[in-house]
């Protein structure tokens, strides 16, 4: 008598199709990544003034990300995510035609990189509350590592050389194209994602929704798990380190990379192509994740591959030279994705699904609300003391943030893979 093994679970096709929006909305985040701190380069060469536009991508995560973990836990994740893919594309469609005219000036640029950072917050908070919904606990692990494989393919690995191509023809293809890709991004989550994806209430959670003042409270009880989760609160307090100093380091690298004074010396056209190489690291990377974790712990895979990560990051510092760079990329790029696999897992694991929108809200204000001060503590220490500087400092910080991380968390501190 034989018998018949059971199937493996499977992530399915409403996970897929997220991981299709998800693809399509990264390409146009690649494309407009690369592309705005290209078009401020067109507009000045100031390190200051290039800082207030990095700093403006993440400011509404300073502002707006707790409000927005609080939006995300009242409502349907996926509709609010669909809104946010569709505001994107407007402001886009708005941003086109004022390139395509030659009306795009440096503090419209600032306005329209503010609200781009808005619809960011809320689209990707809603899609990290949403991914638990369509996959068990257990295929967690590899549904972030097949979404973050996605996502770094279409952002980095399409689209930069797709950054590249679009600026040949000019400033309103690199934000035309980006916001027909919203678009098609929210049409495909709207209809390959069917169902309602609202988190099941707790009491404090249904009385938020008849006060105003709850919303508050609602706010406070994702805050409060993150500061008394013995895991959660060092992790995310070594992030906001190391996303600040990383935000520094990316600030002036472009002025580092690109120009003819720069220390590398490449083109606007050419340094899109750099960035390949970083793709290519996410994707080996994001993939690896898992058995990485598995082979030698969570916490292990984590910092190891954090710090190892940061410290190659003087290599472009020591050694100017676009081969090395390129190099240094791929490495950065396979490491980094390691350790945000592994982080972005261990919150969906342990954070209960009704508060999973405020917790990553939470957690997501404090790592990304220091960006914009790295981003403008970089253009400042430019100026004063040079670029090499502003990099060399911002790679000491990150080093010592992810020491700091090694010595207070434990594979032993965590639950167990199968747990929520």
């Amino acid at each position: 008598m034989s018998t018949t093994a059971p199937a493996p679970p499977r992530l399915g096709p409403r996970f897929h199709a997220l991981v299709a929006a998800s693809g399509a909305a990264n390409l146009g985040d690649g494309v407009v990544q690369v592309a705005v701190p290209l078009l401020a380069l067109g507009l000045t060469r100031a390190p200051g003034q290039i800082a207030m536009v990095s700093a403006a991508a993440w400011v509404p995560w300073l502002v707006l990300g707790l409000v927005a973990g609080v939006v995300v836990d009242r409502t349907d994740r996926r509709l609010t995510q669909t809104v946010a893919l569709t505001g994107r594309a407007a402001l886009l469609a708005g941003a086109t035609a004022l390139a395509a005219t030659g009306r795009l000036t440096l503090p419209l640029l600032l306005v329209v990189v503010l609200a781009y950072g808005v619809t960011e917050v809320l689209a990707d908070l809603a899609a990290t509350a949403l991914v638990p919904h369509l996959v068990t606990p257990a295929l967690l692990p590899a549904a972030n590592g097949r979404l973050v494989a996605v996502q770094q393919v279409a952002n980095a690995f399409l689209g930069g050389p797709l950054a590249a191509g679009l600026l040949v023809l000019g400033s309103g293809w690199v934000l035309g194209v980006p916001a027909a890709l919203a678009a098609v991004a929210a049409v495909v989550l709207l209809h390959g994602v069917p169902g309602t994806f609202g988190a099941v209430p707790d009491d404090a959670h249904a009385r938020g929704r008849r006060s105003a003042a709850g919303a508050w409270e609602e706010a406070r009880a994702g805050l409060g798990f993150v500061a008394r989760h013995p895991v959660l609160r060092p992790v995310v307090l070594a992030g906001a380190v190391v996303n600040m100093a990383s935000t520094a380091y990316f600030t002036v690298f472009t002025l580092w990379v690109v120009g003819p004074g720069s220390a590398v010396g490449m083109t606007t056209q050419t340094f899109p192509l750099l960035l390949v190489g970083l793709a290519v690291g996410a994707v080996a990377g994001s993939l690896s994740a898992s058995g990485a974790a598995r082979r030698i712990g969570e916490v292990r895979a984590m910092v190891g591959a954090y710090g190892v990560a940061f410290a190659l990051l003087l290599v472009p510092v020591l050694v100017p030279h676009p081969a090395a760079v390129a190099g240094t990329l791929v490495a950065v790029g396979a490491l980094s994705a390691v350790g945000n696999v592994v982080n972005e897992t261990l919150r969906q694991r342990v954070a209960p699904p009704h508060l999973m929108g405020r917790v990553t809200g939470a957690g997501r204000t404090l790592v990304h609300g220091l960006m914009p001060v790295g981003a403008l503590l970089a253009g400042a220490v430019a100026e004063r003391a040079g670029l090499a500087t502003a990099l060399v400092g911002a790679v000491g910080l990150s080093v010592l943030a992810v020491g700091a991380l090694a010595s207070q968390v434990r594979q032993r501190d965590l639950p167990g893979p199968g747990a929520r």
